[in-house]
């Protein structure tokens, strides 16, 4: 066993954190060799990918519009080809619950009837070491049936399958290509997070999965070009030949949370096709992707209050309608958005008004053609379960028999912002302020889904959150005050509005609000616009784990 905290070099690559259970045997030397693989043949053309992201942006900034590539057009009219045929536990896809790797989670998504279970590195996860390491863990020892967990309470947690074909079938996201991992460097360069959580998922995992007749699947995030899904099917090949698996085992699902990957469905598609499973629509990702991009486009580009952005208007429906006609031209699944509601059980009314929502929203996914969506909590299964299974009956999905081919391509629809309705209000700018900085507080106190006003929010609440608050300001915009008068958005009123609701939140002793509080107003009230929120966060906390490694290191020393 390592020491507390430690630093192991082998064959030049050094892994620095500190010990939690189960990272020996995760972090073996075998394994880090095959990250150190990964690294060395894909992190270079990885940097040039997110340069090449920055060149996009700037060249949107000053004018350029998004539209279909022309350079790929024989791809989107060539009729002859398909992804591969869907794999085992990939057929049936009409309710798939999202979550962090944490164990609790892991028995509780195993446990909830949907048909497969997003097992989050990403967006609902805070990459803190722990968190990425002990959800390696978890997932080695639940795909073997090995884990169980007894809560501070004495509440015990198990497996009720007895076999792993029985339970949803585990597809795993990784973080995106922008996040690092400074607990492993290669040659003294920072691992790629991405590499990192496919590789070792891969590594330790992918000739059980086969052998229980499954494989390693994956979700692919914020991918911004189909050079960007080269990649990822460059890096699986190489995978699978250096360990030995047949080509085409791995498959990944992508998900279309910006707005240029929103122009390049199909060829997202045709660049993994060997390994395709199928596209799915990110809802808060995307809209938070599109003011991104356009934030310094002006009043054109603005939207109203993130909540009233709902998937009825007309840029979304564009964008949803256009990727199930994109899925089932190529025998790919489309999957769809997320029902974050959380149900309360304490009250039966506001209950039964949050499951009639999600009702109406997964209906609306099932008539649309999608093959199946996203849930948030395990009691919300059942609702969308019932959707689909009215739909599709005796069919696993949709692919053949809903093909959309009255939807025609449209690049202006998706870019449609003006016809977006609703209006920009004081409430609204409140209501981003205080989820932003509640989110936050979690995230940096080690927990990437939060709870908050009964949602199960992930980074891309807080993403939103922060970039409308700066796009409006930017852009001059005009917000209803909560006397029915006009204001406009400024730096000084909004600063003025986080005082105030910082001010209503509730401490506690642990809480990190004072340093959530920061960060929100750093990327929302600061003249530049920090890609990333969650780039910053993560420097904060490798700052609060060092200044811990110190006082343990003192504290051991004290000791000795």
């Amino acid at each position: 066993m390592y020491p507390i905290d430690t630093s192991v070099t082998i064959n030049n690559v050094t892994m620095q954190g500190h010990y939690v259970p189960g990272r020996d045997e995760v972090l073996t030397a075998e394994a880090l060799e095959f990250l150190a693989f990964l690294h060395r043949k894909f992190n270079a053309r990885r940097l040039e990918l997110l340069a090449a992201r920055e060149q996009m942006r700037q060249a949107i900034s000053a004018g350029l519009t998004p539209d279909f590539l022309p350079e790929t057009r024989k791809i989107r009219e060539d009729d002859s080809w398909r992804v591969a045929s869907l794999a085992p536990g990939l057929k049936d896809r009409r309710v798939e619950i999202t979550g962090p790797v944490d164990r609790k989670m892991t028995i509780n998504a195993l446990n909830s009837g949907a048909r497969c279970w997003l097992a989050d590195f990403e967006d609902s996860s805070t990459p803190s070491w722990e968190n990425s390491v002990s959800g390696q863990v978890n997932l080695r020892d639940a795909i073997r049936q090995q884990i169980d967990f007894t809560s501070d309470a004495g509440k015990d947690y198990r497996l009720q399958a007895e076999r792993l074909e029985d339970m949803p079938t585990i597809i795993v996201r990784p973080r995106g290509l922008h996040l690092e991992e400074d607990h492993i460097l290669v040659d003294g360069e920072p691992m790629s997070g991405s590499l990192m959580d496919f590789g070792l998922y891969l590594f330790h995992n992918a000739e059980e999965l086969i052998r229980r007749g499954r494989g390693p699947y994956f979700y692919l995030p914020k991918l911004e070009h189909n050079l960007e899904a080269r990649w990822w099917n460059c890096v699986f090949v190489a995978a699978q030949d250096y360990l030995d698996i047949p080509q085409g085992t791995i498959r990944a699902t992508v998900l279309i949370e910006t707005i240029t990957a929103a122009f390049q469905m199909e060829e997202i598609l045709y660049q993994l096709r060997n390994h395709a499973a199928g596209l799915n629509a990110g809802r808060w990702d995307y809209i938070f992707s599109l003011i991104k991009v356009f934030r310094e486009r002006g009043a054109d580009y603005v939207l109203p209050d993130r909540a009233q952005v709902t998937m009825t208007q007309p840029m979304m429906r564009a964008y949803t309608e256009q990727l199930v006609r994109a899925c089932h031209r190529r025998g790919a699944s489309a999957i769809g958005g997320m029902a974050a509601q959380i149900p309360n059980r304490r009250d039966p009314e506001a209950n039964a008004a949050a499951l009639e929502k999600v009702r109406a929203d997964k209906t609306r996914e099932a008539q649309d053609g999608f093959d199946g969506s996203w849930v948030a909590h395990p009691d919300l299964v059942p609702v969308a379960m019932e959707v689909f299974d009215k739909v599709l009956g005796e069919n696993n999905n949709q692919i053949r028999t809903r093909r959309r081919e009255d939807v025609i391509p449209d690049a202006a629809a998706l870019l449609n912002v003006g016809a977006t309705e609703g209006e920009i209000t004081e409430a609204g700018i409140r209501m981003n302020i205080d989820v932003g900085i509640r989110y936050l507080d979690s995230w940096l106190q080690g927990n990437g889904a939060a709870a908050i006003h009964n949602l199960m929010e992930d980074a891309a609440t807080a993403e939103i959150s922060r970039s409308q608050l700066w796009q409006w300001i930017h852009a001059g915009a005009t917000a209803t005050t909560s006397e029915g008068s006009e204001r406009t958005v400024t730096r000084e009123w909004v600063s003025q509005l986080t005082e105030e609701a910082f001010a209503e939140l509730p401490r506690t002793e642990s809480d990190m609000l004072d340093e959530a509080k920061e960060l929100f107003v750093e990327a929302a009230l600061a003249e530049e616009f920090p890609e990333f929120l969650t780039v910053p966060a993560y420097r904060r906390y490798l700052s609060a784990a060092a200044d811990a490694a110190g006082a343990r290191a003192e504290m051991v020393a004290a000791v000795s």
